[in-house]
């Protein structure tokens, strides 16, 4: 089944919002540091903001709530747009931002569970998330939670096996309370992920994996918006979304990249296109105040 990219509406403002600081907030802490995974964090910023801004029950004040929704970002490498989601949302100090990955900071270059309030799994060995998501959902389900634990898979993690054991196991035990995301952004740390090792057909193969799948374009708000929602009427099937999506999405210079998995800002180029794309999402939103608090 496909959802069709659809327009945002007026309810979505804060949705919108959200998207632009954490895309703006992200690019400003990989110029800070110099470098960074520019690609994989960009292209799941839509999903974030989805997420963070209207999908997920969470507590800023309290980010261990036994009744809070879960999020794994098994693509570790993409912490950085979590950090920004979660610094946006009021889980900690905005400054934080700017001591990524430098010594004795809260914010690793991949999430840690022990640093960082709002972070529920700590991940960054490729495929190991998935593992990790299909154990917190069926904890939630043997303590008779209805949270909801949400799953975030790169394409190129798929060549990992331990995630087609996961996807069997949650499969196998209906967890429809786990939502699966793909982000098919068709590149990994090599090369184009086709070349590499072709996934074919994503949707189709966790379909046969005993999934009800979607695809969207990761790039539509509402479109990801109402695929979670119809996922959520589903009660005896697991459940995932494939969203089509591109590397560095919502950057144009670094969406056209070739190597643009992880980016050192080290060319003259590459430093006026980034702060070209800074300065033009900072014409689109007024930040003000340590947290900004959606």
């Amino acid at each position: 089944m496909i959802i069709k990219e659809s327009k945002t509406v007026d309810s979505y403002e804060a949705v919108l919002k959200l998207r632009d600081v954490i895309r703006l907030d992200t690019l400003k802490m990989l110029q800070h540091m110099g470098y960074g995974h520019i690609g994989g964090s960009m292209s799941i910023v839509e999903l974030l903001a989805v997420l963070y801004g209207k999908q997920m029950r969470i507590d800023n004040k309290n980010p261990d709530w036994g009744e809070r929704d879960r999020l794994v970002l098994s693509k570790g490498h993409a912490g950085p747009a979590l950090y920004a989601t979660l610094a946006n949302k009021g889980f900690f100090p905005h400054d934080w931002l700017f001591t990524l990955n430098e010594g004795g900071t809260n914010l690793p270059s991949h999430p840690d569970r022990l640093k960082i309030p709002g972070v529920d799994a700590t991940t960054g060995s490729l495929g190991q998330g998935t593992s990790i998501a299909a154990g917190i959902a069926t904890g939630l389900r043997l303590s008779g939670s209805d949270a909801y634990t949400y799953l975030i898979v790169g394409d190129g993690e798929l060549n990992e096996g331990q995630c087609w054991e996961a996807f069997q196991f949650i499969a196998h035990q209906k967890l429809t309370h786990c939502i699966v995301f793909i982000d098919d952004n068709k590149k990994q740390l090599d090369g184009y992920t086709a070349d590499i090792i072709n996934q074919f057909d994503i949707q189709k193969k966790l379909e046969s994996f005993g999934f009800m799948t979607l695809k969207v374009k990761g790039n539509d708000l509402k479109a990801i918006d109402d695929a979670i929602n119809f996922l959520k009427d589903q009660e005896d099937t697991a459940v995932a979304i494939v969203l089509d999506t591109i590397k560095s999405q919502g950057v144009p210079f670094f969406e056209n990249l070739h190597d643009n998995h992880s980016v050192k800002f080290n060319t003259e180029r590459y430093q006026i296109e980034l702060q070209k794309a800074i300065d033009e999402l900072a014409a689109r939103v007024t930040i003000g105040g340590e947290n900004h608090d959606l």
